[in-house]
């Protein structure tokens, strides 16, 4: 403790101690000897240990530097550390003579505060050691110090020391270990501390054994990639497939391979120029803050225009004017890219559809009809993480996946949680989610429900992602679709549950990222989800707030034949509108007869008010896209060849229940319109339903107060689409937001499900 005032003297200084908690993202980021070193510049004694989530600090001495030494604990904290001084009480000082870092303390009793930091690309000082001929971790594949390297991939609990890492297996040799002791060393308690004599290594394997025997993993894996091959490269979360981008022949042949005929895939460039981006801008148009989430610390792909001047193989985004770019985002990427001269396909190591693979004989057995060749390493991976996925809508970088670098993502409730929450997501774009208190912790992506393999990683991420934080949830939320498989999953648990409606869901994501607005209109438009009435919603707007939205407008419901096939046909979303209207359309789909009988019986017809399908429609009317090879294929094309357009006015009217109806039947005459350029009819399309939007919301302001329109669902993904309707509310002075820090698309369904189960519980 410090004397009061009144007892002070000129005689001595004034001395006391304190203990300091300090709470937030303050493990796996160099807290602890910034610590040390801010206790010895300010003249102080102590100690500071991790705990099960926190950080605990004695420091006893002068009152007035421990005054500054406590304020230097937030304002000077290392770059990724984000501390929240969370408890300081007095302490009798006592026969401290210097400063140390204690053993950390075990798992204390009741629920961890526990802020986990995902995994950090190389820092300016890693690469320049790596550069230099000199450095003994030249070109050396698993560098890295306190400011960088693998956290969240590579932990298996908490408190974070090398002993809880998959790196235990790796004994410090002399030299790391004075580098992890010596305070004014950057790797001072650097758990990932590793080096070319006690780290781990490279192993390179090809399908021919023989083949470049004696050069180093790189080298070899190189040679491999110039001949054409694809090779399995195991990374900081997982195991990428590359290849040479520049070759078509090589694309074409990992594309059949595995299964990926059409989706687009990411490309890694080398970091060069002065900041870095000179070889992302000879294949990619990047505006600055493109530029700069290119640049940040997680590295993500980032989708930018596509140069059509550029040399990349035609097959890596086919029929898009986009490309999926990347920077270097581990060591070894680094070395890869430099060596090899060029750009590199990098895609998830998976089969279409499934989670990325980790573990190495897996790996090996799963992917050999794919690789020619592996390069690994025997770091092991603790858990999965693919690459986060960034793209610039609306002058913002917008997640579109949360993955390695981006997840574990904590975001603040509006509200605070009574007992600990687990929310599952939905089917497509599986992320859960942590509600605690007062924070949501969403987990990277991981997958799609369909594969076995999916399912098992949901279930292993459940039980990993809730002892990891040390959080035991209390109850669970979900989708309300009962065959969904997480609700499934969730109605064999024995814990309470509480089924969310999907788009309520998505509206409560966006208003759970801007708390300060009270009063929502959210368009939610996506593909489909389980509405109230039974039916599958998708084109939906509501007006309120968590816990109490009342859906307001719809897009006009029809019948889609062959239900969830629609997903992968975009010919069944097409027949379905003309089967609604009794037009007359030429395709020639050998199952067009049948799909009709089954919609006039309505056998395996559901109703749906989706816009995703409507967007299915037009690609069939006007690119002739009758089935589609991953979700959202057909949008996607038809974003990318719209011209600007002006709009078609649709009409609303109210139907039975109240609820604004909004008529996508004028749209068919443009859609199938043969004599208008594909461009001109998709441009139509998207101006069609920006200004509906607009207009809707126009309309409804007259009846119904609202601060703001949020706008989201994967529909709004869409750029076009989202700028121009952004573009046309502001023109009429309303306020509109996107989602930000949270995929728009069902990624985000989880923290949604937090904020309405949260705003449902208050309502009581």
């Amino acid at each position: 403790m410090c004397l009061p005032e009144a007892t002070r003297t000129d005689a001595a200084p004034v001395r006391g101690a304190r203990l300091i908690v300090v709470s937030g993202q303050v493990q796996g980021v160099g807290y602890r000897p910034f610590v040390l070193r801010l206790a010895n510049r300010l003249g102080l004694a102590g100690t500071v240990r991790n705990a099960q989530g926190d950080v605990h600090i004695l420091a006893e001495g002068d009152c007035g530097a421990l005054a500054a030494f406590e304020r230097g604990l937030v304002a000077d904290a290392p770059p990724l550390a984000r501390p929240r001084i969370a408890a300081v009480s007095p302490r009798t000082p006592g026969p401290h003579t210097g400063f140390a870092i204690l053993p950390s303390a075990g798992a204390r009793a009741g629920r961890a505060d526990v802020h986990l930091v995902p995994d950090v690309a190389p820092c300016a000082d890693c690469l320049a050691e790596m550069a230099d001929p000199g450095a003994r971790r030249h070109r050396y594949p698993f560098t890295n110090c306190t400011q960088c390297g693998p956290r969240y991939t590579i932990v298996r609990e908490l408190p974070y020391d090398r002993a809880t890492t998959s790196m235990a297996a790796f004994p410090l040799c002399p030299r790391c270990r004075h580098e992890f002791g010596d305070p004014d060393d950057r790797r001072f308690h650097a758990q990932p501390l590793a080096c070319p004599r006690c780290g781990p290594t490279l192993a390179f394997r090809p399908a021919d054994a023989a083949a470049g025997a004696g050069a180093e993993p790189v080298e070899r894996c190189v040679a491999a990639l110039r001949r054409g091959e694809i090779v399995a490269v195991k990374g900081v979360g997982g195991y990428r497939l590359m290849c040479d981008a520049r070759s078509e022949g090589a694309v074409r042949r990992l594309r059949s391979r595995k299964g990926r005929p059409d989706k687009p895939l990411a490309v890694l460039f080398a970091q060069a120029g002065r900041d870095g981006l000179d070889a992302v801008r000879q294949a990619a148009e990047l505006d600055p803050i493109a530029a700069a989430a290119m640049l940040g610390p997680s590295r993500p792909i980032v989708v930018c225009p596509r140069r059509p001047d550029s040399h990349l193989a035609p097959s890596l985004s086919p029929g898009c004017a986009t490309l999926g770019a990347m920077l270097p985002t581990s060591p070894l990427d680094h070395l890869l890219a430099d060596a090899f001269g060029g750009p590199l396909v990098a895609t998830s190591g998976n089969l279409s559809g499934e989670p990325m693979l980790t573990d190495d004989g897996e790996a090996e057995t799963r992917l050999a009809a794919i690789a020619d060749a592996f390069l690994g390493h025997d770091r092991p991976i603790v858990r999965p993480a693919d690459d986060p996925v960034l793209r610039v809508i609306a002058g913002a970088a917008r997640a579109v996946r949360l993955g390695r670098g981006t997840a574990p993502l904590e975001i603040p409730l509006p509200h605070p949680l009574p007992e600990p929450v687990l929310a599952l997501g939905g089917q497509q774009k599986i992320a859960i989610a942590l509600g605690a208190g007062e924070r949501a912790i969403v987990s990277p992506h991981l997958g799609d429900f369909g594969a076995p393999r999916t399912e098992r990683l949901f279930r292993e991420t459940v039980a990993d992602f809730c002892a990891l934080h040390g959080i035991e949830p209390r109850r669970i939320v979900c989708d309300a679709h009962p065959h969904y498989r997480s609700t499934r999953w969730a109605r064999q648990q024995r814990l309470p549950r509480r089924e969310i409606l999907h788009h309520h869901a998505h509206a409560s994501a966006i208003a759970g990222e801007y708390p300060g607005v009270a009063r929502w209109l959210v368009f939610a438009w996506d593909a489909a989800g389980l509405g109230a009435d039974g039916t599958l919603w998708g084109g939906e707007t509501f007006h309120g707030a968590p816990g109490r939205w009342r859906r307001v407008a719809s897009l006009r419901p029809f019948r889609l034949p062959g239900g969830e096939r629609a997903a992968r046909q975009p010919w069944r979303s097409a027949a379905a509108l003309t089967f609604e209207t009794r037009t007359r359309w030429t395709a020639r789909n050998p199952a067009m007869a049948l799909a009709h009988e089954g919609w006039r019986k309505g056998i395996n017809a559901p109703t749906t008010s989706a816009v995703g399908r409507l967007f299915d429609a037009a690609a069939a009317f006007v690119l002739g896209l009758e089935h589609g090879s991953h979700e959202g294929h057909g949008p996607m094309l038809l974003e990318a060849v719209a011209a600007p357009g002006c709009p078609v006015p649709l009409p609303r009217a109210q139907d039975a229940d109240g609820i604004v109806r909004l008529d996508w039947e004028p749209l068919l005459p443009v859609l199938m319109d043969g004599a208008l350029a594909p461009a001109e009819r998709a441009g139509i399309l998207h101006a069609t339903l920006a200004a509906a939007v607009a207009g809707l919301a126009r309309d409804l302001r007259r009846t119904m107060a609202f601060d703001a329109v949020g706008l989201t669902g994967g529909v709004f993904q869409n750029r076009r689409l989202a700028e121009d309707t952004l573009a046309r509310l502001a023109a009429d002075g309303i306020p509109a937001l996107l989602p930000s820090q949270l995929p728009a698309n069902d990624g985000g369904l989880a923290f949604g499900q937090l904020v309405e189960a949260g705003a449902l519980d208050r309502r009581g």
